[in-house]
């Protein structure tokens, strides 16, 4: 038993922030790349608090769809392949992401930054969260205390509640993977510098990352199921 608890206080921990080019490749339609859903909506007509009380059958069909689409989707191989990783690192996702795809493939420990599309929660106690096995939220639907649930989104306009968790994550990493973002949307994009400076970083996504300043980090210029089966093998032999 010693010898187990000593094998496993040397695990390596991989930190990986993800974004919308993982789930695309699923698809996911992203918001803010070309052809993306925010060229049919505009933004505080459905993901701000304003619009869910200015006009909350929108929202909710809009969320409706996007839920329905998940349903139809599966994971990818770089979803799957960082679950595998699993097995050579101790792994924290940290995702912008709000479907549950890195779960499904098998990965075990997400923190979604952005909330998650599958659940909804309680517009009086946002405490009280409930997981749907369907797509569609409906006006009626109430929470055991009797108020409508809404989608359990991060709205424009709402605080990030788990970026501090996500900055304590990223500063105890021994290897940092960006995977599907350009580094653009922040405070997510932020993360990266709470990475400490000697940590390697590898930045797996088609475009010019935001953010190259430090010479640790690596940028493999591919969408993700390429970058990852580019990167795969090396990572398992940094563990």
């Amino acid at each position: 038993m010693c010898a187990q608890i000593i094998t496993s206080a040397m695990t390596k921990k991989l930190v990986v922030l993800s974004g919308s080019g993982i789930s695309a490749e699923s698809g996911i339609q992203t918001f803010r790349d070309m052809g993306g859903l925010w060229e049919q909506y505009d933004i505080t007509e459905v993901a701000s608090p304003q619009a869910w009380e200015g006009n909350r059958q929108l929202v909710l069909d809009f969320y409706n769809q996007r839920r329905r689409q998940l349903f139809q989707c599966i994971p990818n191989s770089a979803h799957y392949a960082l679950a595998e990783l699993e097995n050579h690192f101790k792994i924290n996702i940290i995702t912008q992401n709000v479907d549950d795809l890195h779960e499904r493939a098998g990965s075990t420990n997400v923190l979604h930054l952005h909330g998650e599309l599958k659940k909804v929660r309680s517009t009086i106690d946002p405490s009280l969260v409930y997981e749907l096995d369907h797509w569609e939220l409906k006006e009626g639907d109430i929470c055991e205390k009797g108020s409508q649930l809404r989608p359990h989104i991060v709205w424009f306009g709402e605080p990030v509640e788990a970026i501090k968790e996500a900055a304590e994550i990223a500063s105890t990493a021994d290897i940092f993977l960006v995977i599907g973002t350009s580094l653009s949307v922040y405070p997510a994009a932020g993360l990266i510098d709470f990475v400490p400076p000697e940590v390697p970083v590898f930045i797996i996504d088609p475009g010019s990352p935001a953010y190259i300043s430090s010479t640790n980090i690596e940028v493999i210029k591919e969408k993700a199921t390429k970058g990852m089966e580019i990167l795969k093998d090396r990572l398992k032999s940094l563990a």
